[in-house]
């Protein structure tokens, strides 16, 4: 059985470190640069060194992408790209709370948080997030490197681009389009699609400048 490495050791990464241990599954080490590891973590190894972990470690490893996402994709998704193109895989992490129909497509890297419930016909990309108690329905595509914030709730056939950001509590009727690189505040309700990276708000959901 291969071992189970880690990345990260923030808040997401105790909160997957949990979902693995609902399902009886160890870690061997983590990688972070946190000079010290909260007590969820116990004794593990403590690498501190992306560059010494990619000299050093065996790529039979299954890694776990512990660094979240507000909003902005970027350092978990250069992560992952960066271990992929190093020869790494990345494990999918399903709490056993979840709720996941047997014709739903699961890609490499996806984290499907506690309570989260995915129906038939959905479809969730590479490194995606399913966060706590979101609600994904029917036919639903999720994109490589998207975000589900937790209680999310997703009705039938809605398509969430990569690297898009679904804000906790945001609600998205059926058959929507949330474009790439898109943001959807939380608690917003968006009835109309969402262009590609811009940021939608309120109820219903409305276009407001993004920040650079």
């Amino acid at each position: 059985m291969a071992a189970y490495v880690m990345i990260g050791s923030g808040g997401h990464a105790r909160v997957l470190a949990d979902a693995l241990a609902s399902n009886g599954i160890a870690l061997a080490a983590v990688v972070s640069p946190d000079a010290e590891l909260s007590s969820d973590f116990g004794d593990l190894q403590h690498i501190r060194d992306d560059d010494e972990f990619l000299a050093e470690t065996s790529r039979e490893c299954l890694l776990i992408n512990g660094v979240g996402t507000v909003g902005d994709v970027r350092v978990r998704r250069g992560l992952y790209e960066r271990f992929i193109a190093a020869g790494f895989r990345f494990a999918s992490v399903i709490h056993r709370s979840a709720v996941i129909s047997a014709k739903v497509h699961v890609g490499a890297g996806v984290q499907v948080m506690a309570g989260a419930v995915v129906q038939a016909g959905a479809q969730l990309g590479a490194n995606c997030i399913v966060n706590t108690g979101a609600l994904i329905d029917h036919d639903c595509r999720i994109g490589a490197h998207a975000h589900v914030a937790p209680g999310a709730c997703l009705s039938g056939h809605v398509a969430v681009g990569d690297a898009a950001h679904i804000g906790a509590g945001a609600t998205v009727i059926q058959g929507r389009t949330i474009g790439d690189g898109a943001i959807v505040g939380a608690g917003a309700v968006v009835i109309a699609h969402v262009p590609a990276a811009s940021v939608v708000v309120g109820v219903p959901a409305r276009a407001i400048e993004r920040n650079a």
